[in-house]
């Protein structure tokens, strides 16, 4: 039977949250939000996703979600993607604006979304930051980054306490995001509050990226100055933790390893017993609220939200969920996983022991 599990009422608070809106004036009531050509401008929106490397996400699920939605809500879609380059992500924002935006929805990349939300706002155009924090735009949309680390710092606990280990004497590395995305440091301080509680301290600390190959050769240096003993390894994301296995793999080790994303490889990883668990993130939830604001926006309304960011601005979370091997079917039976692609090869051996089957 496809389960529902994942899908929740609490998964979905943060959509609900922004239809509490008032009907005055929105963030994008200047000049209705359409640079020079009227009312087409105004329908067009305006998308810029970050780059292909950090995450799989980014094209392959939440440009289709997102295209698609705001098709159906009604807008001229323009979603281009960055692919790790500041200025191109700049070029792109100018082109964009250039043509006209009712509404812009930005994926931030080294900072580089600050500017442009800058340019956008002095054009009254509403800005939406979409899952990483913008300094100036008018919402935020993400999921609740800080219990997603929370998620993955208690997979770090609970894989210790499997393991028969002591987390006051455990030596766990700590494998972080890269810094310039606000969203690292919510990670890192959910994940911290749970791991320090239990009484883990970081035996090393590399500097935190998004880039698997880096990932894994930053690890590979720590467990060297570590003597090649560790017993878990706190990892941001799925991407960042297959370079880590790669190298527990080399040395002969399997501990305790989080991740987040929910990617194939995560999931793999997960299947395998190489990753303990993966942070799950609905990926369409998060779309669908970035729709639902965008239109509310074009209203004229004025939605609320559940959170605010330090700096005051009005977050919309969505709830993330934990999944370790017996949960990898609830992200098949949500769509956002092929079962044809996830149980290739090694991995064939664990769907069926877990009931996944394409």
């Amino acid at each position: 039977m496809k389960s529902t599990s994942l899908v929740s009422a609490a998964a979905l608070a943060g959509i609900s949250a922004l239809l509490l809106a008032g009907c005055s004036g929105g963030a994008g009531e200047g000049d209705g939000g359409g640079g020079s050509d009227g009312g087409e401008a105004a329908t067009r929106a305006c998308v810029i996703l970050p780059d292909a490397a950090s995450s799989p996400r980014w094209e392959n699920n939440d440009r289709p979600y997102l295209e698609e939605g705001l098709t159906e809500a009604g807008f001229e879609t323009d979603i281009q993607n960055a692919q790790g380059d500041t200025n191109k992500y700049a070029t792109i924002a100018d082109q964009q604006l250039s043509k006209g935006c009712g509404v812009m929805l930005l994926v931030d990349y080294n900072g580089a979304g600050a500017a442009v939300a800058e340019k956008a706002k002095a054009e009254g155009i509403p800005v939406i930051a979409y899952d990483r924090p913008i300094e100036g735009v008018d919402y935020y949309v993400s999921f609740d980054n800080v219990e997603v680390g929370r998620l993955e710092g208690q997979s770090i606990v609970d894989g210790l306490a499997a393991a028969g280990k002591d987390p006051a004497t455990a030596k766990v590395v700590y494998m972080g995001g890269d810094p310039a995305d606000g969203n690292a440091k919510m990670f890192h301080d959910g994940a911290v509050e749970v791991m320090e509680e239990a009484g883990i301290t970081p035996a090393a600390e590399p500097p935190g990226v998004w880039d698997g190959d880096k990932s894994a050769t930053n690890f590979e240096q720590a467990l060297t100055s570590l003597g090649g003993v560790v017993d878990a390894v706190w990892v941001a994301n799925d991407t960042n933790a297959a370079g880590v296995i790669t190298v527990l793999d080399k040395n002969g080790l399997t501990v305790p390893v989080s991740g987040q994303d929910a990617s194939i490889a995560g999931l793999q990883n997960v299947l395998l017993g190489k990753q303990t668990a993966t942070v799950y993130k609905p990926i369409k939830l998060e779309a669908d609220a970035a729709i639902e604001l965008a239109t509310a926006l074009l209203e004229g309304e004025t939605p609320t939200a559940d959170q605010e960011l330090e700096d005051g601005t009005p977050y919309i979370a969505v709830t993330p969920q934990l999944v370790g091997p017996e949960q990898v079917v609830d992200v098949v039976d949500a769509g956002d996983a092929d079962p044809a692609e996830l149980c290739e090869g090694e991995v064939a051996a664990a769907c069926e022991q877990y009931g996944i089957s394409g």
